[in-house]
């Protein structure tokens, strides 16, 4: 049985003033071990792009479906199907010992070496005595194919919480004091954002659907739609420049890759999923 079905209208505006209109159903399930692995270490990879390898892409794809009742994915064809959207949480703390968690609390303690503020925070939630202390960080995974609307999101989100609830009304181990959560942006040079400002509205319209968001700073944008609003709650931000990304020129192809590190404190989750529950409410 799905979670929850939620249907899009996925308007495509060409150069005429013709619309088209395509009714798509989204089911939300849980995360499913025997159908999922493939699908999910692809988003996987997709997230952490040139640096995915760090990550162990199978292992943490392995992690996250063993606990089948916490997260969601987004699927069009049944349970069966592969899914586009997945969101789920994971205990650093409790897997803390596991190669990818290990990973995930290295890079992050890595990128931030250069923001004392972020760095700090971290050492003292996921450093050596940190780890070991009752604060939990909840290591929030949330990746989704590009054409995915960002209305699936907020109802990921409420599910999450209540997951979260029903697995600590549980005894388990899911009481958080802060998420992390790595997100993935890309940079536009002052000619690229120039080109993309001064394109027709239909245009316009049709990229930023695909490709998200507004600019943040220094030409640095996101591809989730709700990093803007992950942001204003966050305890602290930063960009960053992939470990492995290729060296780039004046003739280099494709966009130019980063990602973003968010700390979020927990009392502050259903806060933000009001938040963008109402910013991304779904299309009467």
């Amino acid at each position: 049985m799905s979670k929850r079905k939620q249907k899009d209208n996925d308007e495509d505006d060409g150069d005429t003033s013709d619309v088209s209109l395509i009714d798509v159903d989204f089911e939300f399930f849980d995360p499913n071990p025997a159908v999922d692995f493939l699908a999910l270490k692809r988003l996987i990879i997709q997230q952490f792009q040139t640096d995915a390898e760090l990550f162990h892409p199978h292992d943490l794809a392995e992690l996250i479906l063993s606990q089948p009742l916490i997260g969601s994915t987004v699927k069009t064809d049944g349970k069966e199907s592969d899914p586009y959207a997945f969101l789920t949480v994971l205990n650093m703390h409790v897997h803390k010992a596991h190669p990818s968690i290990k990973a995930v609390i290295d890079y992050a303690l890595l990128k931030t070496a250069s923001d004392g503020a972020f760095h700090a925070a971290l050492q003292n939630l996921l450093g050596p005595n940190g780890i070991e202390s009752q604060n939990h960080v909840g290591f929030i995974f949330c990746e989704r194919l590009i054409n995915m609307p960002v209305q699936v999101v907020p109802h990921m989100y409420r599910m999450l919480a209540d997951e979260i609830k029903w697995a600590i009304d549980d005894n388990e181990t899911y009481n958080f004091t802060h998420f992390i959560i790595i997100s993935r942006t890309y940079k536009l040079s002052s000619e690229e954002a120039a080109e993309l400002q001064a394109m027709p509205p239909q245009n316009k319209k049709r990229r930023s659907a695909a490709v998200p968001p507004p600019s943040t700073s220094g030409g640095v944008y996101s591809y989730h739609h709700e990093d803007e609003f992950t942001q204003k709650f966050a305890l602290h931000s930063l960009d960053y420049q992939l470990s492995n990304a290729p060296p780039r020129d004046k003739e280099s192809f494709g966009l130019e890759q980063g990602g973003r590190l968010i700390l979020v404190p927990a009392n502050k989750l259903l806060e933000f999923i009001a938040t963008i529950s109402e910013a991304y409410a779904t299309p009467p």
